[in-house]
């Protein structure tokens, strides 16, 4: 640093400082670097040529605070001192270290130079390693191995669809629902959220959140694949040093099996007082409970039981969370109807058990064909559905080939006949953010496949 700097020389400073085991950092009034020690070079583990002229903006630097959770600029020493005005006294910062993810932990002192505005205003921070006494142990180690879920997300914005970004979850919660922590960071909590969560229950974590309080609740939520989960969840705000509401963590536990269970109990207690009334009334009370449970079952069937495939409801709830995932990264949806050709004379000819046998056939080639994350099912009778997430149309085409060609190739052997089956499709695409009906999407499609099939069969079409 030359003296026109800052005229350590003469004061015979720099060499003491050259020499101290406490890092030192020097920083102009803009927060860039100007001088830093031999021991902060090595406490920060950075060159000399990454730390001067570095401002408090540069994005090498990750400070988190005393919780592990990231530290807003404003948080900054530099920038706390140049906005308060007041020294800094033993604040403990720590630093992730981007080569090994690790965080080492500092003892932090800060003060002003100068007057603010002058050419001769520096702020000076002093810090020292503390990270064997703050850290005996991983913090992070017991989050991770929780067997609760944890979600932590920001505060600063929770209204949809931005908000309240995902910054941090546990692999308890990637073991739960499937996603991974890159598919989640920076997205939403709603994207666990589905047609049958319980609206009150959301509208309560809101009006909680907006207002920074502590928040319980159960809900239901649906896991990457559409399976639906009860969570007992409690959310907590988190604070800053400077007592400002930052960040909200959620601490989640799945009680499926518990509500499983109560269910089951209240209906067991039901049976109990139908056995004190009369044999007509218990006989009533009997049938309407067991129409009631056969009814329930019906509805929470969610696979077709002749081709193993998801059913309609299952679909719907499939396609309802990929167009949300679409429209979130402006994508395009293909929402595909299939229906097996002359599929009726198969039937009479051969009868329903071998129209079933080539139903199940062409169910395997189709989830064979599609991957995980789309949307496929039996639509009902000899058509099925599928829907996939695209960027551009010909991602469509190449799909609709494979299905054409897989189903046209297959031999089915009938008694004693080879047979060979064709189908025909019709495909509709549209950016996700156009669809404001999904029955649009269906009737679009289905249009599709029915010239399809006037124009010879064995064909597909595309809008």
């Amino acid at each position: 640093m030359s003296s026109a700097i800052i005229d350590i020389d003469n004061l015979n400073i720099k060499n003491i400082l050259e020499h101290a085991h406490i890092g030192v950092i020097i920083h102009r009034a803009d927060t860039s670097v100007v001088y830093a020690n031999p021991a902060a070079i090595k406490l920060l583990n950075l060159s000399y040529d990454q730390l001067i002229g570095k401002d408090a903006y540069d994005p090498q630097w990750a400070f988190v605070d005393e919780n592990g959770l990231p530290l807003e600029h404003n948080s900054y020493p530099v920038n706390q001192v140049l906005n308060s005005k007041q020294r800094i006294e033993n604040k403990t910062i720590g630093l992730i270290d981007h080569t090994s993810k690790d965080i080492a932990w500092f003892m932090v002192n800060a003060y002003m130079e100068g007057h603010e505005g002058a050419k001769n205003c520096f702020i000076v921070v002093t810090f020292s390693d503390i990270t064997e006494r703050v850290k005996p142990f991983s913090a992070e180690d017991i989050l991770e191995n929780a067997q609760d879920i944890i979600i932590v997300t920001e505060a600063d914005n929770i209204d949809y669809p931005e908000g309240p970004k995902i910054v941090y979850v546990n692999r308890a919660f990637e073991k739960l629902t499937g996603y991974t922590k890159d598919e989640v960071i920076g997205e939403s909590p709603r994207i666990l959220q589905g047609s049958l969560t319980d609206k009150e229950a959301r509208k309560s974590i809101y009006q909680a959140l907006r207002k920074k309080q502590s928040v319980s609740q159960t809900l239901l939520n649906y896991d990457k694949c559409g399976r639906p989960y009860w969570i007992d969840m409690n959310i907590i705000p988190l604070k800053n040093n400077s007592g400002q509401v930052t960040h909200f963590a959620a601490i989640e536990r799945d009680i499926s099996q518990i509500k499983f269970h109560q269910e089951q109990l209240a209906n067991r207690n039901n049976d109990l007082k139908a056995l004190k009334a009369n044999l007509e009334k218990r006989v009533r009370e009997r049938t309407l409970s067991l129409q009631q449970a056969k009814t329930q079952l019906e509805s929470m069937a969610y696979f077709d039981p002749l081709t193993q495939l998801p059913n309609r409801r299952f679909f719907s709830i499939h396609l309802s969370k990929l167009i949300a995932a679409a429209k979130r990264r402006k994508e395009m949806i293909a929402l595909g109807l299939i229906d097996i050709d002359n599929f009726k004379s198969v039937n009479d000819t051969f009868g329903h058990n071998a129209g079933d046998e080539i139903l199940k056939k062409v169910a395997e080639i189709i989830s064979d064909l599609f991957r995980h994350e789309d949307a496929i099912c039996r639509y009902g009778g000899e058509e099925f559905a599928f829907s996939i997430m695209i960027s551009q149309k010909d991602q469509a085409e190449q799909a609709c080939d494979r299905l054409i060609q897989a189903i046209r190739d297959k031999q089915y052997q009938l008694e004693e006949t080879n047979l060979t089956i064709t189908a025909s499709i019709g495909v509709f695409t549209t950016l996700a953010e156009n669809i404001d009906n999904e029955h649009e999407l269906f009737r679009n499609a289905d249009s599709l496949m029915y010239k399809a099939k006037q124009d010879g069969k064995n064909r597909y079409y595309i809008d």
